[in-house]
Order: C-alpha cells, then structure tokens, then sequence
C-alpha cells in the first residue's frame, strides 16, 4: 500500500514541520489510527523503518511492541524486503502500512515523527539529515556515517533543529558495559594505560566480480545511492554479518566500522572523551607493526586484536588491575572488583537498560539519548580514521579540536568522499 498524501496533507505537514524543531514530535492519537483498543486513551509516536533487511528485524519488533509507539510506514528498495516486512509487521497486528522504495515519501507522511534508519552505511546520512530538516527525531545504526565530514553536519543538524537522535550504539545500554565503564572512569584500576579490543576481519571483496542481471524489484542505482556506479553483483549488495556489502570501503569502514564502531564507542565513554578523540593512529603494517593502533594525547593507546583478550572483546589495562568486558559478561582483576558498590560520591555514567526505550523516552522529556549525535560522530571518526590509515598504510596525525588530519594531504582529502551527481548531501542551512 502506498501512501498518496493529499495536497491538505502536505500543507498540514509543511506548517507542522516548521515548528517540529521547538516543540517537539507531533504525538498521533492511537484513535485516529485505529488503535484505540490497543492504546486506550493514551498517545503514540508514528514511526516510519528506512532500510528493512538483516539488521532492522530486532528494531521492527521491539518498536512495534512498544504501547506508545505506532508504525505507520516501512521503505526499501527491495520489494522482497518490504513484503516480508509487511508480513512481520501485520503478524502482530501493524497492517496497511505505508510500503514505498521511496524514504522521501516515509519523510514527508505527517503521521510520522520518528524515522529509524538501519540502510547500510553509506545511505545514513543524507536520510538521518532530511528527517531532521523535515521535524523527525532519528534513530540510526552505527557507524551514524560514512565520512567525517557527514557526521559533522549530523552534529550541525541535531542542535540546529532540536532534534533527538539516537545511535545505535546499544552496547551503552548494556549493564556489563556500563559496569566497565563506571570501574575506569573511577580509577579502580589505576591510570589506564592500554586497551585491546577484538574486532576480527572481513574477507577482501572478490578480484573480478561476477556480473549478473539486476535481480526484478530491486532498485539497484538507488542502493549505490552517492557511491561509484559499478555492474551489478550480488555480493556487492548481500546483507551478511559476515560479508557482503561490509567488505567494501565504498559503503563501510570493513571491521573498524562493524565491532569498532562499537567497542572503540566503549572506550571512548569509560575514558570520558565523548566530546573528544585520538590524536595518532598507526596502521599494521606500517614500520613493522602487527597490529593497527590508536593513541590519545596522554599516552593511552587503544590496539586492534592483540593478544591475549582473556576471552573478552575489551580489555582495560591499567597500574593497579585490569577490566575486561563482553556481551553479556564481565570480569576484573582483581575478581572481586567487578561486585565494587558504587556510593553516591562516585562517578556513574549515564544509564539505560533499554536502548531503543531510552530513545523514545527521550523524545518525549526532550533530553539528550544515551548515544546522541555529538556522540555517534566522535566514535564514528575513530572508525574512519582508522580506516584511512588502513588504507594508505601510513600513520596519521588527528586534531581532534580542530577535527583536522594534520600531517598528511591526501589523507585529509578522505575525511569526505566524493559522491554521484543527484546524491548530494543535504542542504542544512
């Protein structure tokens, strides 16, 4: 079903938008939507799913299960994927759905005042930037953005509109993360000295690529979206946790911008530089390193799979003990560090036990998600510094006040990227 809005619509959204910034979401009244069993008297927030392959099923159902919140429209630009997400969606009681190839068409509904974007990488800008100019509140996979110049202008737009942004950056939300965090950011085990962090790898995309016929109901030139157009292959587009499209530097950043982008988050919260970053970043490679590594000012350095891990994805090495910390388990040496009480006088990070519940929750009381966009855009230039190192197998130099690559021309012309004619970034203003 596609949603056709009359020229009443779009006048009712144009004035609405206008003040969306200020005052906040325009709250949808479960009656008007026919859900007046479900919701009761109560208020609920439209939400529209961008991009609704591999990585949007958790996000589809946990949303839609909340009583607060109502979907209204889903985009793809495979049909195959719009329909079996009609499908999951009408399983549990969502039914005639906005479904449009066209994320345009999910910005410009009235009804919606969230948009959550789970494209890959390289489309979450220019859609998380026209949902914010257009009044929406975003919630975006992580890395939030391809380039270090998107992710400024992400930063530009959440201040500039008002708007409330979440990345999807859930390890935050994580109560062994947050643990691990509280025991560094306290000194528990000393001044912090070293950090590894399990990232693994990705194969090398193939050498030739097996060209075939653009697969019917697939909007191919849409999913190259601002990057180089190449013949269609379907390894190039395939949504796998383990491959596909995260192999190639034109829509991600490899592993940096797969485990990195969240581990490398991590370290940045338990050291408390979210509002900062790396000053030095050393490829492998590079003057007979094994292994890729980053340095902040004070000496601390953050090194890519070296060994031993203890079993964890993060290690925190520090003077007086260690912190090492995983998906669903912690550890500490000494081992009775990770039972410490934490008293009123010591420092506690900001807590969320839910991080989709959190953003919603923000939305409404209008304060800051535990993963806004001044965050995400910190985390993801690690990522992609780290990743222009790879790449050119050199070190770079980073000011991260200036947000500058500082010793190297080529390399500074990477913190953007070039893209396709029709596919500009969206003008902010």
């Amino acid at each position: 079903m596609k949603y056709n809005p009359s020229d009443s619509s779009r006048r009712r959204f144009l004035k609405t938008s206008l003040g969306a910034a200020v005052a906040g979401p325009q709250i949808v009244r479960a009656e008007t939507l026919g859900n007046k069993n479900a919701a009761g008297a109560n208020s609920r927030l439209g939400i529209g799913f961008i991009g609704v392959g591999q990585i949007s099923q958790g996000h589809m159902v946990s949303f839609a299960s909340m009583k607060d919140v109502q979907p209204i429209a889903i985009c793809d630009v495979r049909q195959s994927a719009l329909q079996n997400a009609e499908k999951k969606l009408a399983d549990r009681g969502h039914k005639g759905l906005q479904a449009t190839s066209k994320y345009e068409e999910v910005i410009s509904n009235p009804d919606i005042d969230v948009v959550c974007v789970t494209t890959p990488d390289h489309w979450h800008a220019a859609i998380a930037l026209e949902a914010m100019k257009a009044g929406k509140d975003v919630y975006v996979e992580k890395p939030m953005t391809l380039t270090i110049e998107e992710g400024q202008k992400m930063v530009e737009a959440e201040k500039k509109y008002g708007r409330i942004v979440q990345v999807g950056s859930q390890q935050r939300s994580s109560v062994h993360f947050r643990i691990a965090a509280n025991l560094v950011r306290n000194g528990l085990i000393g001044d912090i000295k070293e950090v590894y962090c399990r990232l693994g790898s990705f194969p090398q995309p193939p050498e030739k690529e097996k060209i075939v016929p653009v697969p019917e109901g697939f909007d191919y030139d849409r999913w190259l979206g601002p990057t180089p157009f190449y013949e269609y292959s379907d390894n190039r587009t395939r949504g796998h946790y383990g491959g596909g499209w995260r192999c190639y530097w034109d829509y991600g950043s490899r592993k940096f911008g797969d485990w990195g982008a969240h581990h490398f988050d991590i370290v940045q919260w338990a050291l408390d530089r979210d509002d900062t970053g790396p000053v030095e970043f050393i490829p492998a490679g590079y003057d007979g390193n094994k292994h890729h590594h980053y340095r902040y000012a004070d000496g601390i350095t953050v090194w890519r799979d070296k060994k031993p891990d203890h079993g964890h994805m993060i290690r925190f090495i520090g003077t007086e003990g260690e912190v090492h910390v995983s998906r669903g388990k912690i550890e500490s040496l000494p081992k009775d560090l990770v039972r410490h009480r934490f008293g009123a006088n010591d420092i506690q990070v900001y807590e969320s036990k839910d991080h989709r519940r959190n953003f919603i929750d923000s939305i409404k009381s209008r304060k800051p998600t535990i993963c806004p966009a001044t965050v995400g855009h910190r985390s993801g230039s690690i990522c992609q510094l780290a990743g222009i190192a790879e790449r050119l197998v050199r070190p770079l130099k980073w000011d991260p006040v200036a947000e500058k690559i500082t010793n190297d021309a080529e390399a500074a012309k990477m913190q953007s990227r070039p893209r396709r004619a029709g596919y500009e970034l969206p003008d902010i203003g």
